[in-house]
């Protein structure tokens, strides 16, 4: 391991030769700011490193049974969390994280010295006990490494700079527990691939890819999650002692959606959604964005209107002139192992498959058992959540094959059709550039072929989904989309990446990720 005092200390350096004050700061070259920038994140990842050492320092000397003589308890605090919140001025939140993170470090340290310095001694006196599935000399054994917490790759990554903390602490959450269908050997492994993965993704990317892969490895368990999901909704409403009226909600995936697809068309052009080619929808929009209300007293104004307005509403219209739109997706082959039919209505009773148990050295992944996703939100839903989505006729259902692909809905036309824009909406998830997390509602359709430059026709196989910011960084900063059999990539202008090395831009549907791999 490097020493990480003398690298903070370099890094330390760096940001200092940035300047002083802001004026120099302003002064920077662009290649210096894009340097210094990557210097002060290196330095704040070191720096959070620090930061969870000390933490687990102070939580380890403040111990429940250490009792009043407890660092933290000698200084008037409750706990450690409460005690380094308090001195680091940060949320709640922060100082569990760095607990847990400083915890979790120094036991990942103490079981691996003790693990390599019984596989040491081993090694050097011949008369000692060897376990029987020992390894070479000097190597752990299967009964070692079981000491050693599984977490051990997210350990070192973070350790290394490689991850932040925070990356680290949601990679760690996303993964979750180890229980009868997902061991700790089955993480570890699991852990050799998927750090090196998510290295440079933003920590909600790395939460959702840690989880995906959780869903992956125990697909079983989606119906426990999706029945905790459930079980953990609520809804309140209670009125202040100044007559305002308070509510407070937490939604299942399935209800929660319907709420963010209406909270979107009621303000997303206040919050520079989509452009409207359309007269009366391009007016709407901008008397949208002219109404002198806020974002969240005009969320509020129409949310009390369509409840006013609930029972005799058009179910065909939506308030605004916009309606929402809550997409089904799901694989055909799952629907037919699950005994439904393509309208979503049961034929026949439905089996459970069940899963078998794994060898304890060798891990198989179990067979799939089927699921299906509601667009745009990353926990996957069972199949009899499907079943109930799809047998609502106001749904709309999307289908894809074994490899991801959308059944091709429309085609040969100057602009991609409202038809089209769904099949890619599935089949991209939203934005495919890196790193942007803008739904697909919030996405325009971009020919990879151009349609007068390039004579591209306007086909789903030669179009992918940009945002706005980003389908303009393409057309105005040299970046090029590239179309080859079914898979997307991105080039780089040569001021960016002088070599223009092709970026993968791979499908933001967990659905069709899994389809994909």
């Amino acid at each position: 391991m490097n020493n990480l005092a003398d690298e903070l200390r370099q890094a330390a350096d760096r940001v200092a030769g940035l300047g002083d004050c802001s004026a120099a700061f302003d002064a920077l070259s662009e290649n210096d700011v894009l340097t210094g920038q990557q210097a002060l994140a290196a330095a704040r990842r070191l720096l959070d490193v620090f930061a969870a050492w000390m933490a687990g320092t102070v939580a380890r000397r403040s111990r429940p049974e250490l009792g009043p003589e407890g660092l933290a308890a000698r200084r008037g605090f409750a706990s450690p969390e409460a005690m380094i919140q308090h001195v680091n001025g940060s949320s709640r939140g922060e100082a569990v994280k760095l607990v847990a993170s400083g915890t979790l470090i120094a036991e990942t340290d103490a079981a691996e010295r003790a693990a390599a310095s019984a596989a040491t001694e081993r090694a050097a006196d011949p008369s000692l006990e060897v376990p029987n599935d020992a390894g070479l000399a000097g190597e752990l054994s299967v009964d070692e490494l079981t000491t050693i917490p599984w977490q051990a790759a997210i350990v070192h990554a973070a350790a290394s700079g490689t991850l932040s903390v925070d990356q680290a602490d949601a990679l760690r959450r996303g993964l979750g527990d180890i229980d009868s269908a997902v061991s700790a050997p089955i993480l570890r492994e699991a852990l050799t691939t998927l750090v090196p993965e998510i290295t440079g993704l933003n920590v909600e990317l790395v939460f959702r890819r840690a989880r995906r892969l959780r869903d992956h490895l125990d697909e079983a368990g989606i119906r426990a999650r999706e029945k905790q999901a459930r079980d953990d909704t609520k809804f309140t409403l209670f009125r202040r002692h100044d007559g305002m009226v308070v509510l407070n909600g937490l939604l299942a995936p399935e209800q929660g959606e319907y709420w963010l697809s209406a909270y979107d068309c009621l303000t997303s052009p206040r919050r520079g959604g989509v452009r409207f080619v359309d007269k009366e929808q391009a007016a709407w929009a901008e008397r949208i964005k002219n109404d002198p209300r806020t974002v969240h007293q005009i969320a509020a104004d129409s949310f009390t209107a369509l409840l006013k307005a609930g029972t005799d509403a058009d179910p065909s219209k939506m308030y605004g002139g916009r309606y929402p739109a809550v997409r089904v997706i799901v694989t055909h082959a799952d629907l037919e192992k699950a005994n439904l039919d393509l309208t979503g209505c049961a034929t026949t009773g439905a089996g459970r498959a069940g899963v078998g148990n794994a060898s304890p050295k060798v891990w198989e992944p179990p067979a799939r058992v089927g699921h299906g996703f509601v667009e745009g939100n990353p926990s996957p839903i069972i199949l009899n959540t499907v079943q109930q989505f799809l047998c609502n006729t106001g749904q709309l259902r999307m289908f894809v094959n074994e490899e991801g692909h959308p059944l091709k809905l429309g085609r040969t036309q100057r602009f991609f059709s409202e038809a089209q824009r769904v099949a890619m909406s599935l089949r991209d998830g939203g934005c495919l550039f890196p790193g942007c997390d803008m739904p697909a509602s919030r996405s325009e359709a971009h020919h990879v072929d151009h349609w007068v430059r390039d004579g591209g026709a306007t086909d789903i196989d030669s179009g992918i989904l940009l945002c706005a910011h980003c389908h303009r960084r393409l057309h105005h900063e040299g970046w090029q989309a590239i179309a080859d059999r079914g898979r997307f990539w991105l080039q780089p202008p040569a001021t960016i990446d002088p070599l223009q090395s092709l970026i993968l831009l791979p499908s933001k549907n967990p659905l069709v990720l899994e389809m994909q791999h």
